[in-house]
């Protein structure tokens, strides 16, 4: 341990030396190269710590948003917005291809589908993308004016199963050959599912730039209060210099939410696992190792609406995310991401500095060994970056330390003047030396930076610190230090460096050193501030890595401030409010003679050293949202297939001997697998017809439909009973006794629902191939030949009906199939009847369909959240029953109510007309003898929100039209 320390004072007596940048030169080192051809271009380049775009370094800092999981356009530039109010710079993307394939050779990708609104709304919001899909994206490239700057040829290409030749260059060489092929000239970027260094350059088949992923806490959200230990990665470094040292450091995906399963407990639980104190400390560990290409998953989640899901998850895609699924910014992760990304961008110092090895970091540049500090050291600059973390990353405790560091002025410990740095329990920090602020050297801070800007006239500091935390700053050749906002700071002067030392505080101090203005804030208080670069003639909307060339208004304000722009004395601002709150803009203006917000001119003071100050006023609207439980409901019976006069002439007949399907061999004598016959999604039904011959005692059924699948069964139109499904299983044996008279004909009606196809996690497996529907069936006395079968899906499968919402979004329930689930549907002919809704029910099992419509009239101006809300009952027996929720057509909630976990579903604006009539759809399939019925269904609105965003386009709501050949 003795020699130990003494080499650690080795070291920080030699660091102390580093008071200058090494030449490493600042220029991309590497421009995209296919294989043996020229370079493709110049635009978009890296060297081995960055990216550059049009020749200067960029920060890749990126959130995963993906558009078909929100099916309005109109809404696609507010989410963008909401990503470039953090600070983060790309968004990363991927496509649901079997939406705009759904049946080979057919795409299709317009409407809700297209590509060219995102486009259009990212480069608007100024946001770079990541691209996980090729030929159709070769026109978005930067290199065309489109805000593509990379390339993702494939995803968690990591592993494979026994007999598959892993990793294979020539399939992943012919990958990249197609993206080439086809236009892509940006840089191609992996994500490797773990950090094995898969096709990193100077492999076959390398990509420009290696990345993989993370997600170090998994996906536990049952126990969201529990970090295991030794799960914070501490490695990453050391295997980036070992797999790719010529790139930048990229984590492609790192976590950012997780998943929940049917059965869970709901995302809210994600989002306590990884909440701001994850980000704080996960995240800025990642910082450590130096990662400037840096994306999480998710940012924001969206909707699995639509059937486009697989059975690990339900309707939400909330994903615990920094954005919630109904749009709003409210949970607390979300303003500790903007801390975070802000303080990355306003440090271009930070995309050259040198991690150091992060084995000897418990106890390093500090007295306490049970604090773990990790360097990143200057290389063109000499500002260093000091990433603070406890030792033990997951204990609840405070720990004090002092910190010893070195400096253009020799090694300082620091506080100096009074206290001790805390770490608190689940927290990390860090610290800076010689950090530039325009010219000005801050010699030091303990306290973290969200931001600094330097203007005409002054340069603004803003710092903040956890509750209770001592901290100290210390600026060189600061001169005299002015309180002009608060007390209980400590100033002094020694060495040439002014000194401010403080408790943190709910209550702001503003310290003035000469023309420099240093904010000082709690954490809480922080939140409150944004920085919103203007619009460059060189750069348009999209971030520079220039901190110091970019103008940008930093300003305190409430819930969200969108954009900001300056033209000559006129400041106009856009944002959302959630309450009346003041308005400070503390930089980026000299003077202005016109301050607006959301178009609306404010009145404004502006003092002598430019601070603008005004009020943001809310004002809650006088609204109402329709009762659904006083409306009229129509009704009809949704399963006329188990009536004896039903006609099923023209459904499928099961006549195929064999299957394509090579994960299953057939055990029955011709196959059952929905698949086979072009029905993809939703709910299948099968009829099956024999003659009795007075000795069939029972009927035995392997069905297979994903986990919570649930099965029903009926022998003409006697109901045999039903599998209602439990979260852990995808698969059903059941059998159900038969009382049948010789001679006598019968149909066997099966209604399986299908809750999406499996997913692969290595290749050459065949989970995605799980067949779905009647796998094996056994007639007790007689053989497997004496029933012939039928069945369906969603009309006429893959050749589906309905192009404006795509290929998964009905399934092949009667009222699916005749396309009453559409606005405009025929629910007032004598077909239907009155009805209380959903919550009056079905006597016995069977299903039923119910629409309303209604119209909405809410105000101008505001971002209203609003849901469908079932509640679970309080019988000490759950009921059986599964609902389906169609909104103008669109299905937003697949509701489970035996197995749960979700009861609650948001429904978008542009899905929702807000302005004019709804139509809204329920089937109610009763999985028990007795039927069910829906406790409550109500329509409630969330938090309401004074937004800026402007009016919303509706998305596509193409109507009913009689279906030819529905049946």
């Amino acid at each position: 341990m003795a020699l130990f320390k003494l080499l650690q004072a080795l070291v920080v007596s030699c660091l102390a030396l580093q008071t200058s940048a090494v030449a490493f030169g600042g220029k991309p080192g590497r421009l995209i190269k296919p294989y043996k051809r020229a370079p493709l271009q110049d635009i978009v380049t890296f060297d081995q710590d960055s990216l550059f775009v049009y020749g200067e370094r960029v920060l890749f800092y990126s959130g995963e948003f993906h558009p078909y999981r929100l099916p309005v356009p109109g809404l696609w530039l507010d989410v963008f917005q909401k990503i470039k109010a953090l600070g983060y710079s790309g968004v990363s993307f991927y496509v649901d291809w079997a939406l705009v394939e759904g049946k080979p050779g057919n795409f299709s990708a317009e409407g809700v589908f297209a590509f060219e609104p995102f486009f259009e709304a990212a480069s608007q919001a100024g946001i770079y993308l990541l691209a996980n899909i090729g030929e159709i994206i070769a026109k978005a490239q930067i290199t065309n004016g489109g805000p593509v700057i990379l390339v993702q040829p494939e995803n968690e290409y990591s592993q494979a199963i026994s007999g598959i030749t892993f990793p294979d260059p020539t399939y992943f060489g012919y990958v990249e050959d197609q993206l080439r092929n086809a236009g892509i000239v940006v840089p191609f970027l992996s994500n490797d599912a773990y950090p094995h260094g898969y096709f990193a350059p100077g492999q076959p088949a390398a990509v420009d730039i290696y990345g993989h992923d993370g997600y170090p806490l998994g996906f536990d959200c049952a126990n969201p209060y529990t970090w295991p230990d030794n799960a914070l990665p501490t490695y990453y470094r050391n295997l980036h210099e070992e797999q790719s040292p010529s790139t930048p450091y990229a984590i492609t995906e790192f976590q950012g939410g997780s998943f929940d399963p049917w059965g869970g407990l709901g995302f809210n639980q994600c989002a306590i696992l990884l909440n701001s104190e994850f980000e704080r400390v996960f995240y800025k560990n990642d910082f450590s190792f130096g990662v400037t290409i840096f994306n999480i998953y998710m940012t924001y989640g969206g909707t699995n609406w639509g059937n486009l899901g697989h059975p690990g998850g339900y309707t939400s895609y909330d994903y615990g995310a920094v954005i919630s699924e109904d749009r709003t910014v409210a949970r607390e992760k979300y303003s500790e991401a903007k801390l975070e990304a802000n303080f990355l961008q306003a440090s271009p110092a930070y995309l050259t500095a040198v991690p150091q090895n992060n084995s000897n970091a418990n106890g390093s540049y500090s007295n306490n060994p049970n604090i773990a500090i990790t360097a990143l050291l200057g290389n063109q600059t000499k500002t260093n970056f000091f990433v603070v973390r406890h030792a033990a990353y997951n204990t609840l405790d405070s720990t004090n330390y002092t910190l010893t560091v070195p400096t253009s002025q020799g090694n300082i410990t620091i506080p100096q003047l009074q206290g001790t740095l805390t770490l608190n329990g689940r927290d990390s920090k860090i610290h800076v030396t010689d950090y530039d602020l325009g010219g000005a050297n801050l010699l030091y801070s303990s306290a973290e930076i969200f931001t600094w800007k330097k203007d005409a006239s002054k340069t603004v500091l803003v710092v903040y610190g956890g509750p209770d935390e001592q901290h100290e700053v210390a600026v060189q050749n600061g001169g005299n230090a002015t309180v002009i906002e608060g007390d209980g700071v400590t100033t002094q002067t020694a060495n040439g460096s002014t000194i401010l030392n403080w408790e943190v505080s709910p209550t702001r101090r503003v310290v003035q050193l000469g023309s420099l203005y240093v904010y000082i804030l709690d954490r809480y208080s922080a939140y409150n501030y944004w920085v919103l670069d203007l619009p460059s003639a060189t750069t348009g909307n999209f971030t520079s890595g220039n901190a110091s060339a970019t103008q940008a208004i930093v300003l305190r304000a409430g819930y969200l401030i969108r954009t900001a722009e300056l033209s000559g004395s006129s400041l106009a601002l856009t944002g959302d409010l959630n309450a009346t709150a003041p308005l400070e803009i503390i930089s980026g203006v000299s003077k202005i003679d016109s301050l607006s917000f959301n178009g609306q001119p404010l009145t404004f003071q502006q003092a002598a050293n430019g601070v603008v100050t005004s009020n943001l006023s809310y004002t809650a609207p006088s609204f109402s949202v329709p009762d659904l439980s006083t409306l009229t409901w129509r009704y009809l019976d949704s399963l006329p297939e188990i009536n004896s006069s039903y006609d099923d002439s023209l459904w499928t007949v099961a006549d195929l001997t064999y299957s394509n399907n090579t994960a299953r061999n057939l055990t029955t004598p011709t196959s059952l697998y929905a698949s086979d016959y072009g029905y993809n999604t939703g709910t299948l039904l099968y009829r099956g017809h024999f003659t009795a011959t007075g000795a069939e005692s029972s009927i035995s059924l392997y069905t297979q439909g994903g986990s919570a699948f649930g099965t029903s069964a009926y022998l003409n139109g006697t109901y045999l009973g039903s599998y209602p499904g439990i979260d852990a299983a995808s698969n059903a044996n059941t059998t159900y006794p038969l009382s049948v008279t010789a001679g006598t004909n019968y149909v066997i009606t099966v209604i399986v629902d299908n809750m999406g196809l499996d997913e692969n996690g290595q290749a050459g497996s065949s989970e995605m191939k799980n067949p779905r529907g009647i796998l094996n069936y056994s007639l007790a006395g007689r053989n497997q030949s004496a029933i012939t079968w039928k069945l369906t899906g969603n009309l006429h499968g893959e050749d589906y009906v309905d192009r404006t919402r795509g290929p998964l979004n009905e399934g092949g329930m009667y009222a699916e199939r005749q396309g009453y689930h559409l606005p405009g549907a025929p629910i007032n002919s004598s077909q239907f009847v009155d009805s209380a809704g959903p919550t009056a029910g079905i006597s016995q099992a069977g299903i039923g369909f119910y629409g309303v419509e209604f119209d909405l009239d809410l105000p101008e101006g505001y971002d209203i959240p609003l849901y469908f809300n079932f509640a679970n009952s309080t019988n000490t027996t759950v009921a059986d029953y599964r609902v389906q929720l169609y909104v103008n057509g669109y299905q937003f909630g697949k509701y489970v109510h035996n197995i749960g976990p979700q009861d609650s579903y948001p429904v978008p604006e542009g899905i929702l007309d807000y302005h004019g009539t709804n139509y809204v759809a329920v089937t109610l399939w009763a999985l028990q003898s007795n039927g069910a019925q829906v406790q409550s269904l109500q329509l409630v609105n969330g938090d309401v929100i004074q937004s800026g965003y402007g009016p919303v386009q509706l998305s596509p709501l193409t109507g009913y039209a009689p279906r030819e050949g529905a049946y």
